[in-house]
């Protein structure tokens, strides 16, 4: 009897170490998280064999020139909207039966407005269609569209910047200059104000915006969807990647 029991201990403890051991293979090797967007993603949006820029008419790929040029007043002044290359998504701590792991979910359905003034940054807008928020679990997907994000009552998530930015100077092209947001983020229909830093570059007639939004889950009345397999953080990020051409 007691060899048995014996036998039985062992093979849970076998058990549990084969499925740990599989998580952790899983969430650290084979699938790991989509890293946080970087100075590599806005450099990437603002390249033309990357970035389609919308022109008003038609879209065109323009190729860059050979020895850019700091742009002037008149070149950076009136509105500018979000093109193809602009990225949304959350980022948010999971604990995966034991394993610290994260949640990232992504989409390009992003439509935006920037309006610059010289050297100021007057208004920005830009808005989410989060149904179209993807990440790499078909289940967490259904979640984040279901109970957690309630889609369909509130399929858009948006920032408006309420107070303009000042560069100061305008930036040399391929170089990136960082600024502080403020404005107000409206997630899970609850508008809430924030400030964040962002960095920007402009090149080949596109311009980058880089950055990320801490977000207290409570503060938009979204529930934790924590169960016994999954925890997760009460906050998280929203980060994103844009590119704005001129309108």
């Amino acid at each position: 009897m007691k060899k048995w029991i014996v036998r039985v201990v062992i093979l849970a403890v076998v058990g549990i170490g084969l499925v740990y051991g599989g998580i952790l293979l899983w969430t650290k090797v084979i699938d790991k998280p989509e890293d946080r967007f970087d100075s590599d993603d806005l450099a990437a949006v603002v390249d033309v064999t990357t970035t389609t820029v919308a022109a008003t008419s038609s879209t065109t790929t323009t190729d860059a020139p050979t020895t850019p040029s700091t742009p002037s007043d008149d070149e950076l002044t009136g509105l500018w909207t979000a093109t193809t290359g602009s990225e949304v998504g959350y980022r948010v701590k999971e604990v995966l039966g034991g394993i610290d792991t994260e949640g990232v979910g992504r989409t390009e359905a992003v439509t935006g407005t920037l309006v610059i003034r010289g050297t100021t940054i007057t208004e920005t807008t830009f808005e989410v269609e989060v149904a179209t928020i993807r990440s790499d679990s078909t289940r967490r997907d259904s979640q984040f569209a279901g109970p957690i994000m309630e889609t369909s009552i509130h399929p858009t998530a948006s920032f408006r910047l309420t107070q303009p930015i000042e560069l100061g100077s305008i930036p040399a092209p391929g170089a990136t200059v960082t600024a502080v947001a403020t404005g107000e983020l409206t997630l899970h229909g609850v508008t809430r104000e924030v400030s964040f830093e962002v960095s920007a570059r402009m090149e080949n007639g596109v311009i980058g915006v880089l950055g990320s939004i801490e977000v207290l889950f409570a503060d938009h009345d979204i529930d934790n969807p924590s169960n016994g397999f999954v925890t997760t953080g009460d906050d998280g990020l929203i980060e994103f990647v844009l590119a704005f051409a001129r309108a």
